[in-house]
């Protein structure tokens, strides 16, 4: 059963919050830690691990193991993968005729089937009490409804599962708020943000499909691909949101939101 849903964060601020708010950001963190610790797994997607543009990815690597921070910020863990939950993910996503690759590395199980970590699921994980978990890709070059159907194909395994299960979306939001940063200043990155956010708080995710191409491509976010899959477990079990908060400390956008059944 899905128990909640997180939008969660990865930019290294939250880890050690500077100003009013950052801290904010991080107490919402913590309470959506606090509302998975009756969790029995996660189901984390993020964009941050192997990137593939045409195709999902679900890890059935035995192992995952802390291996690539940012910024020079290193986060120690090692997680196992709930493996009878990833199959069952990956085999009802092809059967739906999606694209959809399984990936191990080194081998097929035991002490060597490893795969790593990077920020991106590290500093979430961080606010989250250690469960076994699924990790996932998103495709950024499938049309939208395909990560819509992506979405509503997860919701539909996780709702049927009987442990308890949440979803994690990591993203962080537009990167080009500061021109001293490293994409640069675009104005399009204050007005991705700010719809964002505002179709998260109104909990009417299904207008993130009439987002252009234009403004996603100047406001540079990594975002956009997973709030889709969310949105797509949103219509399958339907949610209500219960916090949100968004910071922007440089030159990206971060936010947290959390989802609850009703």
């Amino acid at each position: 059963m899905l128990v909640g849903i997180g939008l969660m964060p990865h930019g290294n601020p939250v880890l050690n919050p500077k100003d009013e708010e950052i801290r904010r950001l991080a107490e919402v963190l913590k309470e959506i830690g606090r509302e998975f610790s009756r969790a029995d797994s996660y189901v984390l997607i993020s964009p941050h691990n192997v990137r593939m543009s045409e195709a999902f990815g679900v890890i059935m690597a035995e192992n995952l193991v802390s291996w690539l921070g940012f910024g020079g910020v290193e986060l120690p863990g090692d997680y196992q993968t709930e493996r009878e939950l990833a199959r069952g993910i990956y085999e009802r996503v092809k059967a739906k005729g999606l694209p959809v690759v399984d990936i191990n590395f080194a081998s097929l199980s035991g002490e060597y089937s490893r795969f790593p970590l990077t920020w991106g699921e590290l500093i979430p994980l961080h606010f989250l009490e250690k469960r076994p978990l699924v990790l996932l890709t998103p495709a950024r070059k499938v049309p939208r409804e395909i990560l819509v159907e992506f979405g509503e194909v997860i919701g539909e395994v996780l709702e049927e599962d009987e442990k308890r299960i949440a979803f994690i979306a990591s993203a962080d939001h537009a990167h080009a708020h500061d021109p001293t940063g490293p994409y640069g200043h675009a104005p399009e990155a204050k007005e991705y943000d700010e719809r964002i956010m505002q179709l998260i708080k109104e909990n009417k995710l299904e207008k993130l499909l009439n987002i252009s191409d234009e403004l996603i491509n100047k406001a540079l976010p990594d975002s956009y691909w997973q709030l889709l899959v969310l949105y797509g477990v949103l219509k399958k079990v339907p949610m209500k949101v219960k916090a949100t908060v968004y910071a922007c400390p440089s030159y990206f956008g971060m936010a947290a939101a959390l989802f609850v059944r009703s």
